[in-house]
């Protein structure tokens, strides 16, 4: 007879799981005995050390180890008996009583949500286009060109698309802050690197002016300490250079890969490219509204255990971040409560989106992955290398089912919601490329 699952509220559940002291002991012995067979310890040789010392160094590391794998298969029994779907790990305390003969344990831990998809005809999709024409092509090769432009020291005042070098030096009530001072520091003004107010004072100065100005940071600024507070800045020009752009010919083929220096062909590459980023951006669009539709209609509690651990793994995800980029993670005051939000957004959207693969059959078929696999190759100069990198890896692999499986849920609730189509100008789609 199964016993009774005690229901703590929402998604908590207990249960009572016993150990047989007898297949523990048994198991213990046994594991000692194997380890016998190999141990090593002064003055014995390898296999001959007494059974008693084994037992005496290792005894209490094999017991909680077998006792861990013990409670695991008595707990897995249980809830599979009772066809229980466990969020997360559980967590597992003693229980007095019982007698010599079983090791009594209490399991309190959390159960997946019941997710009832329903009706989804009455959510509201939108759908974007983007057309891509000539003139989106010249655009895109004018990107190419400024990329590869020949900088030229000019003495005049700086202009958008010039690479001004200044020295800077900002306070706040006369005291300087932390990153608010540098030498020799450039960017390119009109790019929007730097804030709105500094582009403007530095616009039309020229090599060896000085200025002082005014900056008031943005209320959402990232340093938070500065946030919605005005700073004095000291900056001084030091250098103005022009950005000469490659002429479209031959050469600048060449080095786009063209090998033949054919400008025409060189074109069609472009635009074979550019129309793949632009669909993969439209997909991404329409699917962020299709999932942000599909959270406004999900209504179900979270297990705290997934939320818990995806917090982990943003805060996680979080360092490494700032590892890479030099900064102490340890000085960021970062918490996994900074990520509340957004786990909870995440493990939503993620059981909601399980629920419809399970129910609706959306699993990836092997002819999607590899047509996907094949688009993902197609800007690479060797298509082929590039799928046998995906296949060769099954994390990398796994990215490109799931890319397939999402695309699965987004088509299927296209064909049911009610979707408004928009068109998007090609600047907006793809912000400071474009630019």
């Amino acid at each position: 007879m199964l016993q009774e699952v005690e229901n703590l509220g929402a998604l908590q559940r207990r249960l009572d799981i016993s150990v047989s002291a007898e297949s523990l002991a048994r198991e213990v012995s046994a594991r000692l005995a194997r380890l016998a067979r190999s141990a090593k310890m002064p003055g014995f040789r390898p296999g001959k050390v007494p059974m008693k010392m084994i037992a005496s160094s290792y005894g209490a590391q094999v017991q909680a180890e077998v006792l861990n794998d013990k409670i695991g298969e008595a707990f897995s029994e249980a809830v599979a008996a009772r066809q229980l779907r466990v969020a997360g790990m559980p967590t597992v305390e003693p229980k007095p009583g019982g007698d010599a003969t079983q090791l009594n344990f209490s399991a309190t831990f959390e159960v997946y949500p019941e997710i009832s998809v329903g009706d989804l005809g009455g959510l509201a999709v939108e759908r974007v286009e983007c057309p891509v024409g000539e003139a989106e092509i010249d655009k895109t090769i004018d990107i190419m060109r400024r990329q590869r432009a020949a900088m030229r020291e000019v003495d005049r005042a700086a202009a958008d698309g010039d690479r001004v070098t200044v020295d800077y030096r900002g306070s706040v009530d006369g005291v300087a802050f932390e990153g608010g001072s540098a030498s020799d520091f450039p960017f390119t003004l009109g790019q929007g690197r730097m804030l709105p107010e500094f582009e403007n004072a530095v616009r039309g100065m020229a090599r060896g002016e000085s200025k002082t100005f005014p900056l008031t940071f943005p209320p959402d600024y990232r340093a938070a300490e500065l946030a919605g507070r005005t700073a004095s800045f000291d900056v001084t020009v030091k250098k103005v250079e022009q950005a000469d752009l490659p002429p479209v010919d031959a050469a600048f083929a060449r080095q786009l890969g063209v090998r033949d220096g054919d400008v025409a062909k060189m074109r069609d590459e472009v635009r074979g490219n550019l129309l793949r980023e632009v669909q993969t951006r439209l997909r991404a669009r329409t699917k962020d509204s299709v999932m942000g539709a599909l959270l406004a209609a999900a209504s179900f509690d979270l297990p705290k255990a997934l939320v818990a651990e995806d917090c982990r793994r943003l805060l996680e995800l979080a360092r490494a971040d700032l590892g890479s980029r030099g900064v102490d993670s340890a000085k960021a005051a970062l918490a996994s409560e900074t990520f509340q939000p957004q786990a909870e957004r995440r493990v939503r959207l993620g059981l909601m989106v399980g629920e419809l693969v399970r129910a609706q059959n959306l699993q990836p078929r092997q002819d999607q992955i590899r047509r996907r696999l094949e688009d993902l190759a197609q800007s690479y100069e060797k298509p082929a290398e590039v799928i046998q990198w995906y296949l060769g890896n099954r994390q990398r692999l796994s990215e490109v089912e799931t890319m397939v499986m999402e695309d699965n849920v987004v088509d299927w609730v296209l064909q049911r919601a009610q979707v408004t189509e928009r068109t998007v100008a090609f600047d907006e789609l793809m912000g400071a490329q474009a630019g």
